[in-house]
């Protein structure tokens, strides 16, 4: 196992000027272990309560790639290899895993044809001891339709027939199953809401919200005792008119418990909010996102809405545009300034009360290619680019805001693009993997982080204070840890200040332990 501590100078990039040495991260690299299995993708990693790592991860063999099966890894403190687990598993829907109390649990959408019905299944295991046991969780009527899970939360089908998606809060620790069945004149949407150990907690009938409007919820989040769910998404007006600077649909959220529901649209003449994600800040419910001034997703600023956590009426509601510093770190001089494809990847609370965010432009593009055979196949691409990091002040103006210049594409594994980012005493770390030894200067105060093409991956660190002043270095050199890092997917223990990664190439795996100082 080697450790190391790093020690490097820092520039900040609108002046790139040196610092003197700093001490800023250390990092443990693991033992290197065999894995049999070459193409898999990561599913979960989480702590087994006793300072070591579970990763569950399905896996991919045949000449055409199949799923066959998810493989689950147990780590102790050391980073060492205790004990792993093959689960065969063919022809299965997955949806998603988890790792808590103690147990694996896998999550699948199948059909059964004798009880005509759709069929949430769990399956779940101690990983102390494998054995695995099923288990359906929630059953809905239905004749098959050709794509009953809606996995994708932002372009939803809601033709006749029946759709299904299912939204986790961040930690995991409760979830929100939403089935909609249409078909003639029967239009049921029904929520239904579990925790973590499969207990169901509440199912409400949303039926009665559907005869004016479809919706497509987004993101989730709860009251401490999980007895109100907090639903954002989109809300499609069925049979309104619109002119031509309206969009068909307008952002709701809506709060639902046991006994009651309240619904709250945010609607403001000339703004239209977008990627908007609740999130509880003591006892203050927010919802914060970006805005547009015109219906082209076109964002123009950050928006931040404060409610009443019981009935959601608006307290106070705020639009703060972008700064000239954040559109110079973006575009420089160019003239087409245009911010579209955000996607939000972490929000913090400070002591002080001041929010901290990021997100990242996600798109996908389609391309038509020759495969060996003479034949023609669609390629979907994976672009993550530029990161998005702003502070608000507790009453929600916008302090500052800065954009890092970034550019990735992929056609597999998005977990090793993209990016991480932790926030510690105001200030957010955030960690790239790149196969290029430095970044690209754009301009005397501008840098790109770009792919490279090398199969060796450095991984830089970007540091925003809470000023919004900005550093970067390489912290771990592609000669020390020779596997590409996952740099997407880490697990992050907030009480050690420490995110663990998971490297992987080929049939050679192991784990790095980052410590932010």
């Amino acid at each position: 196992m080697l450790k190391r501590s790093v020690f490097f100078f820092l520039f900040i990039i609108n002046i790139l000027s040196s610092f003197g040495q700093e001490e800023l991260v250390s990092y443990t690299i693991g033992e290197k272990f065999h894995d049999k299995y070459r193409y898999s993708n990561m599913l979960a990693m989480a702590d087994d309560g006793n300072e070591g790592i579970v990763v569950v991860r399905a896996y991919y063999t045949g000449i055409i790639l199949r799923p066959k099966g998810y493989f689950i890894e147990h780590y102790n403190k050391d980073l060492e290899l205790v004990t792993e687990y093959n689960y065969k598993l063919k022809d299965a829907n997955f949806i998603d895993a988890y790792v808590r109390n103690g147990q694996v649990y896998l999550l699948f959408l199948e059909y059964s044809y004798r009880n005509k019905s759709y069929q949430y299944e769990v399956h779940r295991s101690p990983f102390t001891q494998f054995q695995f046991t099923k288990e359906t969780i929630l059953s809905i009527e239905s004749d098959p339709v050709e794509q009953p899970l809606d996995r994708n939360f932002y372009n939803r089908n809601f033709s006749s027939g029946f759709t299904t998606s299912i939204l986790f809060n961040d930690e995991k620790s409760a979830f929100a199953i939403t089935t909609h069945y249409k078909k003639r004149k029967v239009d049921q949407h029904i929520i239904h809401v579990f925790n973590a150990n499969l207990n169901k907690i509440m199912e409400h009938d949303f039926s009665d919200e559907v005869e004016e409007k479809n919706y497509a919820f987004e993101n989730i989040a709860f009251s401490k005792d999980l007895q109100n769910v907090y639903l954002v998404g989109k809300a499609y007006f069925k049979k309104k008119r619109f002119n031509a600077t309206e969009r068909k649909f307008q952002y709701e959220m809506v709060r639902i418990s046991n006994s009651s529901r309240s619904v709250q649209s945010f609607y403001t003449p000339g703004k239209f909010p977008e990627s908007l994600k609740p999130i509880f800040k003591e006892n203050e419910l927010l919802c914060i996102g970006f805005y547009a001034d015109r219906k082209d997703n076109r964002y123009n600023g950050i928006s931040y809405f404060n409610l009443d956590s019981k009935t959601l009426e608006l307290k106070s509601e705020k639009f703060n545009p972008f700064s000239e510093q954040f559109m110079m770190d973006k575009f420089g001089r160019e003239d087409d300034k245009s911010i579209k494809d955000l996607v939000f990847k972490g929000m913090n609370i400070t002591n002080e009360g001041t929010i901290l965010f990021n997100a990242e432009e996600y798109f996908t593009s389609n391309s038509v290619q020759s495969n060996s055979s003479g034949g023609r196949v669609l390629v979907t691409r994976y672009h993550h680019n530029d990161i998005i990091s702003a502070k608000l002040s507790p009453t929600g103006d916008l302090v500052w805001a800065r954009n890092i210049n970034k550019t990735e594409v992929t056609q597999g594994d998005g977990a090793y693009a993209s990016y991480s980012a932790y926030t510690k005493n105001n200030t957010t770390y955030f960690f790239i993997s790149t196969s290029s030894e430095n970044p690209q200067q754009l301009s005397d105060d501008r840098i790109m982080f770009k792919q490279g093409l090398s199969r060796n991956r450095n991984v830089f660190l970007i540091r925003l204070d809470e000023n919004g002043h900005m550093k970067y270095n390489k912290v771990i050199d592609d000669t020390e840890a020779r596997l590409p890092l996952m740099v997407s997917a880490p697990y992050i223990d907030r009480q050690n200040n420490e995110l663990m990664f998971y490297a992987k190439r080929g049939t050679k795996k192991q784990l790095v332990l980052v410590t932010v100082k």
